[in-house]
């Protein structure tokens, strides 16, 4: 099993996005190991080509990086002060006035960030919470404060505008970088823009950066091919069956390497050489079948990710979106960077 990575492209998407907002400082967000693609290979290449400011969700994923980074490169983590993190030369983002008083209780003098509840309602502080605590927790010297927008890739979405505002009236006077972008936030427009951007998923060659250069292609290998029967079934609970004679070829991968199993019968296909070959009965564990009748030749390696059928094609297929498909696959896969 083959997950090519390609590290240029992942760079090449994160200087397109800084573009966008040259007035900004581009960040890069690389939580959930570089969504899933290995942080360790990314970031070195992220901050040879000047990205200094990263972002991951938790204290041991900043950990993880660290080795990677030089010491000027700052981590940011999206959690916060979490009871028991290994904080040590990270950056936390304070999202409550507990994690707030635990951070300087513990860190004193030590660096912080803050993050803003302006609409979404999942982190960060509320309005009233912000402002009973403003002044303290300016007085601290938070490197800068942040919010997150819940409807970004639905650029006409009313919520947009309704969080700009509220991000605007709670840091009123603020004289300290602001960050509100992510990767549908900078497609926006520079009124989203402010000083700092956090590109994640668009790095990585997904929605709604729609620009962005494929990163990923996954090759599965083939293990056998036969011919069925008209009326003969292929997999699980036999719900596929040949209406006419059919080559199958069974692939080595399954749900246990983050191929969902809705994707059977979705109408989502495996590719040899950029031809659609549709995926037929069920996926299963470690097994896809796929039909290859119209095949001259089998290939040893069938693709599932392909600029023929990139990430957000079998997100739509699975009903989910690129995210959860690229954070999905798993860990048997020969991961080779470009």
């Amino acid at each position: 099993m083959g997950l090519q990575i390609d590290i240029q492209a992942i760079v090449a998407n994160w200087q397109a996005l800084a573009a966008k907002a040259p007035a900004a400082r581009a960040a890069a967000v690389v939580k959930a190991d570089g969504y899933g693609l290995g942080a360790a290979k990314i970031v070195p290449a992220l901050y040879a080509a000047g990205a200094r400011d990263f972002f991951v969700a938790l204290a041991r994923e900043g950990q993880a990086i660290r080795p990677h980074l030089p010491a000027d490169a700052r981590i940011n983590v999206l959690s916060g002060h979490m009871e028991g993190a290994d904080l040590t030369g990270l950056v936390p983002v304070i999202n409550s006035p507990e994690q707030f008083f635990r951070d300087r209780a513990m860190r004193p003098g030590k660096p912080f960030a803050i993050q803003l509840d302006s609409g979404m309602n999942r982190l960060g502080m509320e309005p009233a919470e912000w402002s009973s605590l403003r002044d303290e927790a300016l007085a601290a010297g938070p490197a800068f404060i942040m919010s997150h927008l819940a409807c970004a890739d639905e650029p006409e979405h009313p919520a947009n505008a309704m969080q700009l505002a509220a991000f605007r009236e709670m840091t009123e006077g603020v004289d300290l970088p602001l960050s509100l972008a992510a990767t549908g936030g900078i497609l926006l427009g520079k009124d989203y823009h402010f000083d700092l951007v956090r590109p994640g998923v668009g790095l990585y060659g997904g929605m709604p950066f729609a620009d962005a250069l494929p990163v990923v292609r996954l090759s599965l290998p083939v293990i056998q091919t036969r011919f069925v029967e008209p009326g003969e079934i292929v997999g699980y609970g036999a719900t596929w069956s040949a209406d006419a004679p059919r080559r199958i070829a069974t692939v080595a991968a399954g749900y246990a390497d983050g191929i969902l199993r809705i994707l059977s019968g979705s109408g989502a296909s495996l590719y040899a050489d950029g031809v659609a070959c549709p995926i037929v009965g069920r996926v299963s564990m470690d097994l896809v079948t796929a039909d290859v009748t119209h095949l001259r030749q089998v290939p040893a390696e069938l693709d599932l990710i392909c600029p023929e059928q990139p990430i957000d094609a079998v997100a739509d297929r699975a009903g989910t979106i690129g995210y959860e498909i690229l954070t999905s696959l798993g860990h048997r896969y020969e991961r080779s960077y470009l």
